[in-house]
């Protein structure tokens, strides 16, 4: 399926459905898809975050995949820490009709200084560093990533920052630079924007935007919705992202 599936989104999910039958829950879910970077900020300890994208298209050329599920799941492991398991499902529509598993990684953030997200004041940085886990049909090596975050929210807009680090599962060096802009927090509907440049040595260049919204469905539901157009290396890639958030309690 060649980079379409590689490069959909560093941000996929586990691959795999996750049945909820209670959806009156009260915590809060604050959504981070359609975004390939991340926030300073973790899931409520005790409580299960699921971020879905249910189906999601990406076209390079003549090639076309589908992505069903785009999955990430987050377990608030205490106040300040939480651990993640991610991956996707890509379906390639353009000739060979094979599905892979990619995507997959196995993380742990935490905020390493509270601050505007987590209702103080000034910047919250946080980390995020993990194992990039082999795929099935495709990425059958093993890497890791650190990633450092900065956030800032003001009354008018919030942003983030991040810088990653990865060694990749071919054993290349990565580097991944990522800043997004959102709207007004107390907006229902909010826009979003993303532009990040991603390096792999040897192999790759891209260069990235998305232009999305994020509706705040109430407390614990979120749904998104964005376009990304990036430059890899010679090749213009184009996706459709649409999702929901949303988060429970476990305990």
């Amino acid at each position: 399926m060649g980079n379409v599936v590689t490069h959909l989104s560093k941000r996929g999910a586990v691959a795999g459905l996750v049945s909820i039958s209670a959806m009156s829950v009260s915590a809060q879910a604050f959504a981070y898809r359609p975004f390939d970077g991340t926030d300073a900020a973790v899931t409520d300890s005790g409580n299960l975050e699921i971020e879905l994208g249910p189906a999601e298209f990406s076209w390079e050329g003549s090639e076309r995949t589908l992505v069903a599920p785009n999955l990430r799941l987050n377990y608030g492991l205490s106040e300040r820490w939480e651990f993640t398991l991610e991956g996707l499902v890509a379906h390639d529509l353009a000739g060979s009709n094979r599905t892979s598993v990619v995507g997959n990684e196995a993380l742990l953030k935490g905020v390493l200084r509270e601050g505007t997200l987590q209702d103080k004041s000034g910047p919250s940085v946080a980390t995020e560093f993990g194992l990039l886990l082999p795929g099935i049909n495709d990425e059958h090596g093993t890497g890791a990533t650190l990633t450092g975050i900065v956030s800032q929210r003001w009354p008018w807009l919030t942003a983030h920052l991040n810088v990653e680090a990865s060694v990749t599962r071919e054993q290349r060096g990565d580097l991944f630079l990522d800043a997004i802009v959102e709207g007004p927090h107390d907006w229902t509907v909010r826009p979003v924007v993303e532009i990040f440049h991603e390096r792999e040595f040897g192999t790759f260049r891209e260069t990235s935007g998305l232009l999305g919204a994020i509706w705040q469905v109430r407390d614990a539901i979120a749904v998104d919705a964005g376009f990304r157009r990036a430059q890899l290396n010679d090749h213009v890639v184009n996706e459709v992202r649409a999702g929901v958030t949303f988060s429970f309690p476990l305990k």
